[in-house]
């Protein structure tokens, strides 16, 4: 454990320099700086708590033992001290496994009616009201980008914001907790458009991805490469909703990537969230590229930007919610869908942190 120990020095000397800078006043008129210098501070903090429980531990089984051969009382305690000892050591060792940095980032996630039509298009709207209802439970703040309504009232398509208050930890981070969302999310249930009671399958695709900042390192936005368009709003049926060029369509043209925004009334609004979408995907592209060059790129990482792969089942005859990664299965999807998620999503975050920490023993042995 001594090399394990030195091996961490240098993260704690990075926490004690962001703690310098951040006590920087000038620091904070860069408030992209700031927030990126509260995010690892938040990060490396968990690693000096778990590095001084982990001394304090060790330091107390050492003199426990120094005086247990005069003092029986102290012998008696051994048996907890070293206990305790071994389950300081886990917790260092668990915040010590390599984590996604972008755990503690903001959201943005799309999510598109698939598959079945009407019945596909009210699917997406149950999962875009339980998506925002478990933020609450979080504190999250939440905004629709963008919405496409459907004849019966559910959604062609939507684009939502979620963002932290703070500087969460990165366990508590948003995109710690939502990047597993990312697929294909399959509904079993009686259309409300069949009259014979039969129970139909349909889909909806959600796409997750960590909100870029405006400095970020991993992309760059040439204006030259931007091709901005500007046309008038319409709703559904495509009648017009609004008198005045505002809406606004972004083309990344390197990347072929196009974003569309109408739901503001303004264009700078628009312009400004489409921004923002067009910053997450570039960010999402390039996460992707990374990923898919790095040999020891976990299983669980690479999963949650395939769009394609069919990952959870809402079977509402059985009331039953069912995860085909961790094999999670519950019969409370009334609840699940009115925003308790959490263990749902829990049953993810253990699957990727058993991983995590095999692969974090595997490299030390």
């Amino acid at each position: 454990m001594t090399d394990q120990l030195a091996a961490v020095q240098p993260l704690l000397d990075e926490y004690a320099d962001v703690e310098k800078q951040l006590s920087d006043p000038t620091v904070h008129d860069d408030q992209a700086k700031a927030r990126k210098l509260g995010r690892r501070y938040a990060e490396l903090g968990k690693i000096v708590q778990a590095v001084n429980r982990y001394r304090e531990a060790e330091n107390e089984l050492e003199a426990a033992r120094e005086l247990a051969g005069e003092d029986d009382s102290f012998a008696a305690e051994l048996p907890g001290m070293e206990a305790e000892l071994e389950s300081s050591h886990a917790a260092l060792l668990k915040v010590l496994a390599p984590r996604d940095p972008d755990d503690i980032r903001d959201v943005i996630m799309e999510i598109k009616a698939g598959e079945g039509g009407d019945e596909s298009a009210l699917f997406a709207g149950d999962l875009m009201r339980m998506y925002m209802r478990y933020a609450e439970t979080k504190g999250w703040a939440t905004q629709v980008l963008s919405s496409t309504p459907s004849d019966l009232g559910g959604i062609k398509d939507a684009q939502i914001a979620f963002k932290a208050k703070g500087n969460p930890s990165p366990e508590e981070g948003i995109w710690a907790q939502l990047k597993f969302e990312g697929g294909v999310h399959r509904v079993q249930r009686v259309p409300v458009t069949e009259s014979q009671g039969r129970i139909h399958t349909s889909a909806a695709g959600v796409l997750v991805m960590p909100e870029a900042d405006d400095n970020d390192d991993e992309i760059t936005l040439d204006p030259n490469e931007l091709k901005i368009d500007v046309f008038r709003s319409s709703g559904p049926g495509g009648q017009s909703v609004n008198t005045t060029d505002s809406a606004v369509r972004i083309t990344h043209i390197p990347s072929g990537i196009v974003v569309s925004m109408q739901d503001e009334k303004s264009q700078l609004q628009n312009k400004e969230a489409a921004m923002r979408v067009l910053r997450a995907r570039l960010l999402a592209e390039a996460q992707a590229e990374r990923a898919a060059a790095e040999a020891d790129m976990r299983h669980s990482q690479v999963r949650t930007v395939d769009r394609s792969e069919r990952i959870r089942t809402y079977n509402f005859p059985e009331n039953r919610i069912s995860d085909h990664r961790t094999g999670y299965k519950a019969y409370n999807l009334d609840q699940v869908l009115d925003g308790a998620l959490g263990p749902v999503i829990q049953s993810c975050i253990e699957m990727d942190e058993a991983e995590r920490l095999a692969n974090a023993n595997g490299r030390a042995e």
